[in-house]
């Protein structure tokens, strides 16, 4: 059981970040197409990375009792792409909920000016 664990978080993780994203409309409910496209092409950018930091030497495999011990290819871990799908979705989520806060701080080109009448 225990070695279902990390697996288990990282999707109640990928499931909290849509429950935040449908909330707030950020990401996936805001353009599912866009976001399933910005999501793919950011899985496999990192997927890619971390195949060169593995034929590199770099990446290394950690033993832990709470993962699966299944691998996908040498040194990838059946947990990665849960993991880069999660760090993808927190990212996107993050960057558009702060562009809609940063939005609502700037001033408005088109709200009217105070004037002031005579002194």
């Amino acid at each position: 059981m225990t070695g279902l664990v990390y697996l288990t978080v990282l999707l109640a993780l990928i499931g909290c970040m849509l429950l935040l994203d449908r909330r707030f409309t950020l990401f996936f409910w805001r353009d599912a197409r866009a976001a399933a496209i910005v999501t793919v092409v950011g899985v496999a950018f990192l997927l890619a990375w971390d195949f060169a930091g593995i034929a590199l030497g770099i990446f290394l495999r950690g033993a832990g009792e709470i993962a699966t011990g299944i691998q996908l290819a040498p040194e990838m871990p059946l947990e990665e792409p849960f993991f880069l799908v999660f760090l993808v979705l927190v990212t996107m989520v993050a960057y558009t909920g702060a562009a809609r806060i940063l939005s609502r701080w700037r001033p408005r080109a088109h709200a009217p000016r105070e004037t002031q009448g005579p002194a």
